[in-house]
Protein backbone atom coordinates (compact mmCIF):
# COMPACT_ATOMS: atom_id res chain seq x y z
CA UNK A 1 0.00 0.00 0.00
CA UNK A 2 2.97 2.19 0.73
CA UNK A 3 4.49 1.69 -2.41
CA UNK A 4 0.93 3.00 -4.47
CA UNK A 5 1.59 6.47 -2.47
CA UNK A 6 5.05 6.52 -3.18
CA UNK A 7 4.07 6.33 -6.87
CA UNK A 8 1.64 8.58 -6.66
CA UNK A 9 3.74 11.12 -5.61
CA UNK A 10 5.71 10.63 -7.95
CA UNK A 11 3.22 11.28 -10.37
CA UNK A 12 1.41 14.08 -9.32
CA UNK A 13 5.14 15.27 -9.35
CA UNK A 14 4.89 14.54 -12.82
CA UNK A 15 2.15 15.96 -13.64
CA UNK A 16 2.25 19.49 -11.88
CA UNK A 17 6.00 19.77 -14.22
CA UNK A 18 3.92 18.64 -17.39
CA UNK A 19 1.11 21.59 -16.44
CA UNK A 20 3.99 24.10 -15.68
CA UNK A 21 6.02 23.16 -18.14
CA UNK A 22 3.12 23.59 -21.06
CA UNK A 23 2.14 26.88 -19.12
CA UNK A 24 5.58 28.45 -19.11
CA UNK A 25 6.45 27.32 -22.56
CA UNK A 26 3.52 28.62 -24.19
CA UNK A 27 3.70 32.04 -22.31
CA UNK A 28 7.34 32.60 -22.99
CA UNK A 29 7.08 30.87 -26.45
CA UNK A 30 10.45 28.80 -25.63
CA UNK A 31 11.35 26.00 -23.89
CA UNK A 32 10.40 26.22 -20.23
CA UNK A 33 12.27 23.76 -17.59
CA UNK A 34 10.50 24.37 -14.40
CA UNK A 35 11.84 23.40 -10.83
CA UNK A 36 14.42 22.90 -8.65
CA UNK A 37 15.69 19.12 -9.84
CA UNK A 38 17.13 18.33 -12.53
CA UNK A 39 14.59 15.44 -13.79
CA UNK A 40 10.86 16.17 -14.47
CA UNK A 41 9.20 16.29 -10.87
CA UNK A 42 7.95 19.44 -9.32
CA UNK A 43 7.59 17.73 -5.57
CA UNK A 44 5.48 20.56 -4.22
CA UNK A 45 2.80 18.94 -6.53
CA UNK A 46 3.34 15.63 -5.04
CA UNK A 47 3.07 16.81 -1.56
CA UNK A 48 -0.04 18.99 -2.07
CA UNK A 49 -1.44 15.87 -4.22
CA UNK A 50 -0.58 13.16 -1.18
CA UNK A 51 -1.78 14.65 1.58
CA UNK A 52 -5.05 15.89 -0.19
CA UNK A 53 -5.40 12.06 -0.82
CA UNK A 54 -4.94 11.42 2.82
CA UNK A 55 -7.23 14.40 4.21
CA UNK A 56 -9.91 15.09 1.66
CA UNK A 57 -10.82 11.26 -0.07
CA UNK A 58 -14.03 10.69 2.06
CA UNK A 59 -15.75 14.12 1.29
CA UNK A 60 -15.16 13.09 -2.64
CA UNK A 61 -18.72 13.86 -2.65
CA UNK A 62 -18.85 17.08 -1.20
CA UNK A 63 -17.14 19.30 -4.25
CA UNK A 64 -17.08 22.50 -2.14
CA UNK A 65 -15.32 21.23 0.77
CA UNK A 66 -12.96 19.45 -1.27
CA UNK A 67 -12.30 22.88 -3.67
CA UNK A 68 -12.22 24.93 -0.64
CA UNK A 69 -10.01 23.02 1.67
CA UNK A 70 -7.52 21.69 -1.10
CA UNK A 71 -7.22 25.73 -2.08
CA UNK A 72 -6.42 26.78 1.46
CA UNK A 73 -4.16 24.12 2.00
CA UNK A 74 -2.56 24.09 -1.42
CA UNK A 75 -1.93 27.87 -1.20
CA UNK A 76 -0.66 27.60 2.81
CA UNK A 77 1.92 24.46 1.30
CA UNK A 78 3.10 27.10 -1.58
CA UNK A 79 3.27 30.39 0.63
CA UNK A 80 5.44 27.93 3.35
CA UNK A 81 7.88 27.23 1.00
CA UNK A 82 8.21 30.29 -0.70
CA UNK A 83 9.28 31.58 2.71
CA UNK A 84 11.35 28.67 3.76
CA UNK A 85 13.43 28.95 0.10
CA UNK A 86 13.61 32.97 0.40
CA UNK A 87 14.83 32.71 4.24
CA UNK A 88 17.18 29.45 3.30
CA UNK A 89 18.81 30.84 0.29
CA UNK A 90 18.32 33.83 0.27
CA UNK A 91 16.44 34.21 -3.04
CA UNK A 92 13.15 34.60 -4.13
CA UNK A 93 12.20 32.23 -6.77
CA UNK A 94 8.78 33.15 -8.01
CA UNK A 95 6.76 36.51 -7.41
CA UNK A 96 3.02 36.84 -8.10
CA UNK A 97 3.44 40.75 -7.07
CA UNK A 98 2.18 41.42 -10.78
CA UNK A 99 -1.00 39.52 -9.98
CA UNK A 100 -4.18 40.89 -8.51
CA UNK A 101 -5.15 39.53 -4.89
CA UNK A 102 -1.55 37.79 -4.35
CA UNK A 103 -0.22 38.06 -0.71
CA UNK A 104 3.44 38.63 -0.38
CA UNK A 105 3.49 38.00 -3.94
CA UNK A 106 4.10 34.40 -2.59
CA UNK A 107 0.76 33.19 -3.70
CA UNK A 108 -2.53 34.53 -5.59
CA UNK A 109 -6.71 34.16 -5.81
CA UNK A 110 -5.75 33.20 -9.22
CA UNK A 111 -3.26 30.11 -8.38
CA UNK A 112 -5.25 29.15 -5.29
CA UNK A 113 -8.33 28.71 -7.08
CA UNK A 114 -6.74 26.97 -9.75
CA UNK A 115 -5.50 24.51 -6.92
CA UNK A 116 -8.48 24.25 -5.38
CA UNK A 117 -10.34 22.86 -8.77
CA UNK A 118 -7.13 20.67 -9.63
CA UNK A 119 -7.36 18.96 -6.20
CA UNK A 120 -10.94 18.07 -6.96
CA UNK A 121 -9.79 16.52 -10.11
CA UNK A 122 -7.29 14.47 -8.56
CA UNK A 123 -9.68 13.06 -5.74
CA UNK A 124 -12.37 12.90 -8.05
CA UNK A 125 -11.00 11.05 -11.38
CA UNK A 126 -7.12 10.60 -11.23
CA UNK A 127 -6.88 9.06 -7.69
CA UNK A 128 -9.67 6.47 -8.31
CA UNK A 129 -7.79 5.66 -12.62
CA UNK A 130 -4.74 5.12 -10.64
CA UNK A 131 -5.47 2.92 -8.08
CA UNK A 132 -7.30 0.73 -9.99
CA UNK A 133 -3.60 0.38 -12.51
CA UNK A 134 -1.86 -0.11 -9.26
CA UNK A 135 -4.20 -2.94 -7.83
CA UNK A 136 -3.62 -4.68 -10.91
CA UNK A 137 0.13 -4.39 -10.53
CA UNK A 138 2.17 -7.20 -8.50
CA UNK A 139 3.45 -5.69 -4.86
CA UNK A 140 6.94 -6.75 -6.04
CA UNK A 141 7.21 -4.85 -9.31
CA UNK A 142 5.37 -2.00 -7.53
CA UNK A 143 7.69 -2.06 -4.78
CA UNK A 144 11.07 -1.85 -6.64
CA UNK A 145 9.55 0.75 -8.88
CA UNK A 146 8.99 3.29 -5.71
CA UNK A 147 12.30 2.19 -4.34
CA UNK A 148 13.86 2.87 -7.10
CA UNK A 149 12.35 5.88 -8.42
CA UNK A 150 12.84 7.00 -4.52
CA UNK A 151 16.63 6.40 -4.87
CA UNK A 152 17.05 8.46 -8.26
CA UNK A 153 15.31 11.90 -6.74
CA UNK A 154 17.21 11.28 -3.44
CA UNK A 155 20.44 11.98 -6.00
CA UNK A 156 18.60 14.30 -7.72
CA UNK A 157 18.03 16.78 -4.45
CA UNK A 158 21.67 16.00 -3.20
CA UNK A 159 23.01 17.58 -6.76
CA UNK A 160 20.23 20.47 -6.97
CA UNK A 161 20.48 21.25 -3.50
CA UNK A 162 24.38 21.71 -3.71
CA UNK A 163 23.52 23.90 -6.74
CA UNK A 164 21.15 25.96 -4.85
CA UNK A 165 23.67 26.32 -1.73
CA UNK A 166 26.10 27.48 -4.04
CA UNK A 167 24.13 30.43 -5.37
CA UNK A 168 23.37 31.65 -1.80
CA UNK A 169 27.33 31.61 -1.78
CA UNK A 170 27.48 33.52 -4.95
CA UNK A 171 25.00 36.09 -3.28
CA UNK A 172 27.00 36.42 0.08
CA UNK A 173 30.41 37.94 -2.48
CA UNK A 174 27.79 40.92 -3.39
CA UNK A 175 26.51 41.45 -0.31
CA UNK A 176 28.55 44.72 0.58
CA UNK A 177 25.94 45.80 -2.32
CA UNK A 178 23.08 47.75 -1.25
CA UNK A 179 20.80 47.78 -4.51
CA UNK A 180 19.02 44.43 -4.17
CA UNK A 181 18.78 44.44 -8.73
CA UNK A 182 22.23 44.98 -9.11
CA UNK A 183 22.75 42.17 -6.62
CA UNK A 184 20.41 40.08 -8.99
CA UNK A 185 21.94 40.72 -11.61
CA UNK A 186 25.37 40.13 -10.48
CA UNK A 187 24.40 36.85 -9.59
CA UNK A 188 21.89 35.36 -12.87
CA UNK A 189 25.72 36.48 -14.91
CA UNK A 190 27.75 34.77 -12.93
CA UNK A 191 25.64 31.71 -13.40
CA UNK A 192 25.31 31.96 -17.36
CA UNK A 193 28.82 31.41 -16.94
CA UNK A 194 28.84 27.73 -15.17
CA UNK A 195 27.58 24.56 -16.19
CA UNK A 196 24.37 23.85 -18.00
CA UNK A 197 22.78 22.87 -14.54
CA UNK A 198 23.27 26.00 -13.24
CA UNK A 199 21.86 27.75 -16.88
CA UNK A 200 18.87 25.79 -16.47
CA UNK A 201 17.95 26.68 -12.90
CA UNK A 202 18.21 30.01 -13.96
CA UNK A 203 15.77 29.58 -16.91
CA UNK A 204 13.54 27.81 -14.72
CA UNK A 205 13.07 30.56 -12.49
CA UNK A 206 13.83 34.02 -14.87
CA UNK A 207 12.23 35.92 -12.32
CA UNK A 208 14.72 35.04 -9.58
CA UNK A 209 15.45 37.60 -7.25
CA UNK A 210 18.26 37.49 -4.69
CA UNK A 211 17.83 39.32 -1.19
CA UNK A 212 20.67 40.71 0.31
CA UNK A 213 22.00 39.10 3.51
CA UNK A 214 21.62 40.46 6.29
CA UNK A 215 25.04 41.69 8.12
CA UNK A 216 26.09 39.48 11.05
CA UNK A 217 25.80 41.05 14.37
CA UNK A 218 28.79 41.59 16.08
CA UNK A 219 29.19 40.52 19.58
CA UNK A 220 30.29 43.34 21.92
CA UNK A 221 31.96 42.37 25.14
CA UNK A 222 32.64 45.11 28.04
CA UNK A 223 36.24 45.40 29.78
Amino acid sequence: MLASYVLLFFIYSFIGWIIEFTFFSLKTKKISDRGFLIGPFLPIYGTGGIIMTLLLQKYVDDPLVVILVGAIFCSTLEYTTSYLMEKLFKARWWDYSHMRFNLNGRISLLTSTLFGLGGYFTITFINPFMFSIFDSIPITVLNITAITLSIVLLVDAIISFKIIFNIRKINIKFSFQDNTEEITENVKRILTEKSALYRRLLKAFPSLKVQKPKPKKRNSSKS
